[in-house]
């Protein structure tokens, strides 16, 4: 009865999916005859993508924009992590890293860009900088408010069953805490993808961004259209991967 229910809804969210596609490319079919100039429908998109798949340039621009947004995102979520856990644990290193970390969230990542190419050179480590800066910041937040939002009555009642401060942690913080860390990743990783592209845009020979800067000084809009469902798209594949990774890792947590 379940396993009948699960079908039905994996059925229905399928069918939404598949009904939301159908609109959304009525919708660019409709702005695409609606006259606004020079606006490419379907059609011409699809066939400058083919065009690109075929002599490669597609899947190198991809590749290295994927490249720099993998480089970046795990190395900020790998110290997100713990940084953010230390700061929820311990109140010394909240009191000391905080406030900076309020300032620099005030900051966006995307101005940062200017000082990391004058100070680090347009090769590519001024580009990964400021995605990891974007992934950190998204992640750390989010540990360290899942850390302290972890119920009081789960904390006290470890502790009565004589828990002690490891185990206290590895038990109940960090599962207790690991959605807060899955959804800082998601929300992440869209930084990533947002910085990456800005990043490519003032300097890069390569990658999505870069060509979507040379089909600009062409009039090229196919080429960008192309470039913005690529990113679209694999942005998408790789939200959901980490969503998958959240139901797995956090099974036991209540669900609409």
């Amino acid at each position: 009865m379940a396993a009948a229910g699960r079908r039905r809804e994996r059925l229905r969210a399928a069918s939404l999916t598949l009904a939301s596609a159908v609109l959304g490319l009525a919708v660019w079919v409709g702005l695409s005859r609606s006259g606004i100039d020079g606006f490419p429908g379907p059609l011409p998109v699809a066939r400058r993508a083919g065009e690109l798949i075929g002599d490669g340039t597609l899947s190198d621009d991809l590749l290295a924009s994927l490249r720099r947004v993998l480089m970046g995102f795990v190395l900020g979520v790998v110290l997100a992590v713990p940084v953010g856990f230390a700061m929820g644990w311990y109140p010394v290193v909240r009191g000391l890293f905080e406030p900076w970390l309020q300032f620099f969230r005030m900051i966006p990542p995307l101005a940062i860009i200017p000082l990391a190419v004058v100070l680090m050179g347009i090769d590519e480590t001024p580009k990964v900088f400021v995605i990891f800066l974007a992934a950190f910041l998204s992640c750390v937040v989010s540990t360290y408010q899942g850390v302290v939002s972890v119920d009081r009555t789960l904390i006290n009642a470890a502790r009565v069953l004589g828990a002690g401060d490891r185990t206290l942690f590895t038990d109940v913080v960090v599962p207790a805490s690991t959605p807060f860390i899955l959804v800082g990743m998601r929300i992440g990783l869209g930084a990533s993808w947002a910085t990456v592209v800005a990043a490519e845009l003032i300097a890069s020979q390569g990658g999505l961004g870069y060509r979507m800067q040379q089909a600009q000084l062409y009039y090229e809009l196919p080429t960008i259209f192309v470039s913005l469902i690529v990113i679209g798209l694999t942005g998408l594949a790789m939200d959901r991967l980490l969503l998958l990774a959240e139901r797995r890792l956090t099974g036991w947590q209540e669900r609409r």
